[in-house]
């Protein structure tokens, strides 16, 4: 079905990105043969292997938020954060190196998302989260006492600088989940349900993949409406005169299909959450 054209276009104009803040993201994007190519591929790691760690590394960030009931929003910003990272570093051992290993690397870059987005835990409380995730015990007891505790602690403390250092103190995202609400309000379909879930649903996946360093925010929410709007069988009205909705927020189509392509590939290469393919099949067409 076409929605109403009686949608609140006209009173709430889409914000198109803050220059400084786009050219600011662009630093951090990369083509796909670049992605091939990281520090740890570099250093003889199969981009396979990598993959694998990226996504343990972003799994990881995604239970310690579930233990420390974090907004997705911090989560997002997380792996955005310890995908950054793993552009410039590498998860390789070298003579006289040894590398920060992906959960210590995931434990830190949650620890600096909870301060960036002011949602901040106590360090004792993050580092007992971070122990019982890595031990796979949600039970496990971890005190002051134990020697996990403080080694945790102290990976979390003494990288925080080494993260801000890699980041290049650049700490400022917009987060896709909070640009595609302000999708849905413009167009007034934020009550719609199913609509809403499947474009988060589009959201979190991605969180465990690379999208965050292939697109921007603005592209990867666009992406989860466009998803969802084809799953629900919904469809925007232009706006005028006579624009599609993604080019009134200032994307390309071209832009939005590639990222769903790339979304479906990683699906069907390894589903990311079982019982949530559904919301793909219908972007295997044009």
């Amino acid at each position: 079905p076409v929605l109403p054209s009686s949608q609140p276009a006209a009173r709430h104009p889409p914000t198109l990105p803050y220059k400084v803040l786009e050219e600011t993201e662009k630093q951090w994007l990369f083509s796909e043969d670049e992605l091939r190519r990281t520090p740890s591929v570099a250093d003889g790691m199969t981009p396979e292997t990598e993959r694998e760690l990226r996504g343990k590394g972003v799994n990881f960030i995604s239970q310690v938020g579930i233990m420390l009931k974090l907004p997705q929003l911090t989560l997002s910003t997380a792996a955005v954060f310890f995908n950054r990272f793993l552009m410039r570093n590498s998860l390789v051992d070298k003579p006289g190196r040894k590398a920060l290993h992906h959960y210590q690397v995931a434990a830190t870059a949650v620890f600096l998302a909870t301060k960036v987005e002011e949602n901040c835990r106590k360090v004792k409380e993050l580092v007992i989260a971070c122990c019982r995730v890595a031990q796979k015990n949600p039970n496990l007891i971890v005190d002051e006492q134990s020697k996990d505790y403080w080694r945790w602690k102290d990976t979390i403390l003494l990288n925080e600088d080494v993260l801000l250092e890699n980041l290049c103190f650049d700490l400022t995202i917009e987060a896709p989940h909070k640009i595609f609400y302000e999708y849905l309000k413009l167009h007034g379909v934020e009550h719609h349900r199913e609509l809403r879930n499947a474009g988060w649903a589009f959201l979190n996946d991605a969180i465990l993949t690379q999208l965050c360093l292939l697109f921007p925010s603005r592209t990867i929410a666009a992406a989860a409406l466009y998803c969802a709007a084809r799953y629900c069988a919904v469809a925007f009205p232009d706006s005028p005169p006579g624009r599609p909705w993604w080019e009134m927020h200032g994307v390309r189509l071209t832009d939005i299909r590639r990222a769903c392509k790339y979304m479906v590939n990683c699906y069907e290469n390894t589903p990311l959450r079982p019982g949530m393919e559904a919301i793909y099949v219908s972007l295997r067409s044009p």
